[in-house]
């Protein structure tokens, strides 16, 4: 098939890819623009998925997010990028469609990481929530009335998940190999919280417990896990909330650094080559990409958090419209919030690495507190619980490097307790993103 018109291509049809085309129309851009989908849906809101939509006060197909500016744009919806053609300047699509682009977009986000085949990931009753589609297919399975459900998995999709399924009257039981759900992004000091929340709930949660493998019955439908104790756990409905993937293997091939934990960009969100040469046609943003934090001292981060999805989209599609020499640095505080058991959950900065956590508003045993995640003496990051009102002053500490911790002498603070944040060691696995940098929104 010939190519289309050359212009700009935005591989990516969800929060980022929208908010960079509508940031591209609004900087001046008035050339050819296409957006590409692996999804058949417009751009829609994740967040509701893993509540409200599970809940069944949100049908999935209201998630849909307005759009807010004029695109005039041609959409490829539910037809996936296979390969790029750098040399060509082409993006082959799943149908054989050829799009030629003068500058490109990689908006493509993140894939729900899926149970794997060989130890049952194929029967039926077992989901991962990552899209519309899938908040849909597992809402249809909750109605219909599971008898035992079990969560792999005590991160953020993993906890939201079982808040709502108790919330429901279903139980469930939630299994993550660490001491506390959420170990990885807070620390098992503050996870500890969760963990007691979520017994309080009527879950029942089994720490340092690894599933090996699925086993069903004659018709191909889950029955039971089996542990890597030997034991096992009944289930006619599993979540496996198994963490993400960034969507970069469409580009294999294409002489760029990415893999399976994103696509490495400079400061500018420029793409970069495999010699760590910017590309100046090849931007990134969102979920995909992975780019250097100047406040953690460039160390290359991949943030699965709304708000940098519409940040980092707008900056990129400013610098796609600029000249060589005004290619401005990206600069975010990154930011999630999470509502669980309910305890609204608020956290700035990048937790990894810290080696203290002080609580400084509140106290852990009224489950009513703020936090900073201390490294080195500096203050990194910082977590409420249903306690925000001190957040913003405790962001605006860790954008200016304060020492931890930065306020000592607010009216209402108590003694301030220190502790280790008690994060498990981490895994030997091929690199990827750690899960305090990739916490879902």
């Amino acid at each position: 098939m010939s190519p289309e018109p050359a212009g700009i291509v935005v591989v990516g049809a969800s929060l980022a890819g929208l908010r960079g085309a509508e940031a591209l129309r609004r900087g001046g851009y008035d050339g050819p623009l296409t957006l590409v989908g692996a999804e058949p849906h417009r751009p829609y809101d994740r967040p509701p998925l893993s509540k409200h939509v599970l809940a069944g006060a949100l049908d999935a197909g209201a998630t849909r997010l307005p759009e807010l500016t004029a695109l005039r744009a041609r959409w490829r919806l539910g037809n996936t990028a296979v390969a790029l053609d750098r040399a060509a300047r082409t993006v082959r699509l799943a149908d054989g469609a050829v799009l030629a682009y003068d500058k490109l977009l990689v908006a493509t986000g993140a894939e729900a990481r899926p149970w794997p085949a060989a130890t049952g990931g194929g029967l039926t009753g077992i989901h991962t929530l990552r899209g519309r589609d899938d908040a849909r297919a597992l809402r249809a399975a909750l109605v219909a009335g599971p008898r035992r459900v079990l969560v792999v998995g005590g991160g953020l999709i993993g906890c939201e998940a079982t808040s709502c399924l108790r919330d429901l009257g279903l139980p469930v039981t939630l299994v993550d190999p660490h001491p506390t759900p959420l170990a990885n992004a807070l620390g098992t000091v503050v996870g500890g919280v969760i963990a007691d929340r979520l017994r309080d709930a009527g879950a029942v949660f089994r720490p340092g417990t690894q599933v090996r493998a699925f086993e069903g019955d004659a018709s191909g439908r889950v029955v039971r896990a089996r542990l890597a104790d030997g034991s096992a756990i009944e289930a006619d409905l599993v979540i496996a909330a198994l963490g993400a993937t960034r969507a970069t293997g469409w580009l294999r091939g294409a002489g760029l650094m990415a893999d399976p934990g994103g696509l490495t960009c400079d400061g500018a969100c420029r793409a970069r080559d495999a010699d760590g040469t910017p590309c100046p046609d090849i931007y990134a943003a969102g979920d995909a990409a992975r780019w250097p934090i100047p406040l953690y001292g460039d160390r290359l981060v991949s943030v699965e958090h709304w708000g940098n999805a519409v940040a980092q989209a707008s900056h990129a599609a400013r610098n796609m419209l600029a000249g060589p020499g005004d290619q401005r640095p990206y600069a975010h505080l990154p930011a999630f919030w999470s509502s669980q058991f309910g305890i609204n959950i608020k956290l700035v900065g990048l937790t990894a690495g810290a080696d203290t956590v002080a609580v400084v508003q509140g106290s852990l045993a009224a489950r009513r507190f703020l936090a900073v995640y201390g490294r080195g003496g500096r203050s990194i990051a910082a977590v409420s619980f249903d306690q925000a009102r001190w957040l913003p002053a405790y962001a605006e500490a860790i954008l200016t490097g304060s020492p931890v911790p930065p306020i000592t002498d607010a009216t209402d603070q108590p003694r301030i307790a220190r502790a280790d944040p008690g994060f498990p060691p981490p895994r030997r696995a091929a690199p990827a993103p750690s899960p305090a940098e990739t916490a879902h929104a």
